[in-house]
């Protein structure tokens, strides 16, 4: 086995692990808690991520980490580890199944491995640079749908119209689409990337958020970029494309 195929087995395998931790805590009423910027955190974050870190040091003690609850950890080698334990945890503690165990690796070169796990909804996207992109187990493409009028366009929530900075750009987006879901958080690079919708927009969000992304999108024929067209998972910002719309998205985000 190469060492590639044996890290994706092994992130495929966390994923599973994470899906089982976090069910175990799914629409049975679990606390939660605030953390300094008003997003919420429950156990189930820090029970999922410990368990993801303590997997990753024992396995690959060289590669580095990064997670949402506890931080980054340089490494000694190319590697680094991106986890978000709970992708949606705001869903996940309203009992909704649109939350996701995401893991992503990234070596010298940027994103290498990229890792979706929906375990409310049995579901399992992943790919590698190079090796396509596949939905529990089947390979998966983005949609050819090549007019704004005919597209699907996701976002987390109503707050990008409610920015003024931000608002011009997504309305005009928006009104173009012929329609518009807040299936948010990760849910929406899925979708995009599984050929279920055109676009996923988002004015905000964290490495741990885009780190699996780039190479799904990739793998998938789509795109993933900031708003400036980088591939950037540091950017802060991120819109995914199906690939046919995507130079058509970038005229109006650049205005």
């Amino acid at each position: 086995m190469t060492a590639v195929r044996e890290m994706l087995e092994f992130a495929l395998d966390c994923a599973w692990k994470a899906g089982r931790i976090s069910l175990g805590h799914y629409q049975n009423g679990i606390h939660v808690e605030r953390k300094a910027d008003n997003s919420p955190v429950t156990i189930a974050d820090r029970e999922v991520e410990q368990m993801l870190r303590e997997r990753i040091t024992r396995t690959w003690p060289e590669h580095g980490i990064i997670g949402e609850e506890y931080g980054e950890v340089p490494g000694k080698s190319e590697y680094t580890w991106i986890v978000d334990p709970i992708d949606g945890t705001k869903s996940f503690t309203c009992g909704v199944p649109f939350y996701a165990n995401l893991i992503a690796l990234i070596d010298a070169e940027g994103p290498l491995i990229g890792v979706a796990h929906y375990p409310a909804l049995n579901d399992m996207i992943y790919a590698v640079r190079g090796q396509g992109c596949f939905w529990n187990g089947r390979r998966c493409h983005v949609s050819a749908v090549d007019k704004l009028e005919d597209a699907a366009v996701m976002t987390t929530d109503v707050d990008i119209l409610l920015k003024p900075e931000q608002a011009a750009v997504c309305r005009q987006l928006l009104e173009r689409a012929y329609f518009r879901r807040t299936w948010g958080d990760s849910y929406g690079y899925a979708l995009v990337a599984t050929g279920r919708a055109e676009i996923m927009i988002e004015p905000a969000l964290a490495v741990w958020d885009a780190g699996p992304f780039p190479v799904i999108m990739a793998e998938a024929g789509g795109t993933f970029t900031d708003w400036r067209g980088n591939v950037d998972i540091y950017a802060g910002n991120a819109v995914a494309t199906n690939g046919v719309l995507y130079s058509q998205v970038m005229e109006i985000i650049a205005g």
